[in-house]
């Protein structure tokens, strides 16, 4: 009897600790499992973008709340910085809902679906000016010394005024975390990352006419860092190209970028 109640003792505490470690802790490049708890407040602000033979950049300020310990919903309001101009991009939604959770001995696991919607708020020409939709699946494994994560989204293009509608895109991610040292609560903890990120762009159509100078293929290899302390958190993260299949003669990145500070209340 007095081993099953310390088995059932490190359970919880093994449960506890891995919530309290993993508040934040989600890829960099693609989406997890993990959701705010109930009432908890997530501020943030981040910076990503891409280089090629153009350059465009985004910085984004993002509010989240949790509904419920296993509901969120938030919104993000970013701004682009292009070559050839700058403003105010397109206003974000999003909900995230965690539909299962499965505790042992210091691991959690946990899958969520992801439902993202773009509003045509942006008033110039760097934003996509249309409504587009975003539907994700995502499972994560966290243990205290590793993570690792799959997900799945669907990007759906919406047209634009002057007939054009981007094509739809489809990303596919496989992302792993691995910790040095056990943490010590209150004291600063960092998680390494690495990520295979995968799309697939559908050619984009104007009058219902395809344009051969759009979509293709492209893999991405993403290492990457998280910090946090206690409840502020800083993660970075760069995509290198490693497959590059493009139709036609499309401008291909030499880089992908994030940097993000997040504060939970």
């Amino acid at each position: 009897m007095v081993q099953n109640h310390l088995i059932s003792m490190n359970l919880g505490l093994s449960a506890y600790f891995l919530s309290s470690l993993a508040i934040a802790h989600d890829p960099i490049f693609s989406i997890g499992p993990h959701v705010l708890y109930k009432n908890g407040v997530e501020i943030a602000t981040e910076l990503h973008g891409e280089q090629s033979e153009h350059s465009e950049n985004t910085l984004a300020l993002e509010f989240a709340y949790g509904i419920t310990g296993d509901w969120a919903v938030g919104t993000e309001i970013p701004y682009v910085i292009a070559e050839d101009e700058n403003g105010t991009g397109d206003l974000n939604l999003y909900s995230k809902y965690r539909f299962w959770r499965f505790d042992t001995l210091g691991v959690q696991q946990s899958a969520a679906v992801l439902l993202r919607i773009k509003f045509d708020t942006g008033k110039n020409e760097v934003v996509n000016q249309s409504t587009d939709g975003l539907l994700g699946f995502t499972y994560g494994y966290e243990s205290i010394k590793w993570y690792r994560w799959i997900s799945a989204r669907y990007q759906y293009i919406g047209e634009a005024s002057n007939n054009l509608k981007r094509g739809d895109k489809i990303f596919a991610d496989i992302a792993f975390g691995f910790r040095y040292s056990t943490p010590v609560y209150r004291k600063p903890d960092t998680v390494w990352y690495l990520e295979l990120n995968t799309e697939y762009g559908m050619k984009a159509k104007q009058s219902n006419i395809e344009l051969e100078n759009t979509g293709g293929r492209q893999a991405f290899l993403s290492p990457g860092v998280f910090l946090t302390l206690r409840n502020f958190a800083i993660k970075a993260g760069v995509q290198i190209p490693i497959y590059q299949d493009l139709n036609d003669s499309q401008q291909k990145d030499d880089y992908r970028y994030k940097v993000a500070l997040e504060w939970h209340l």
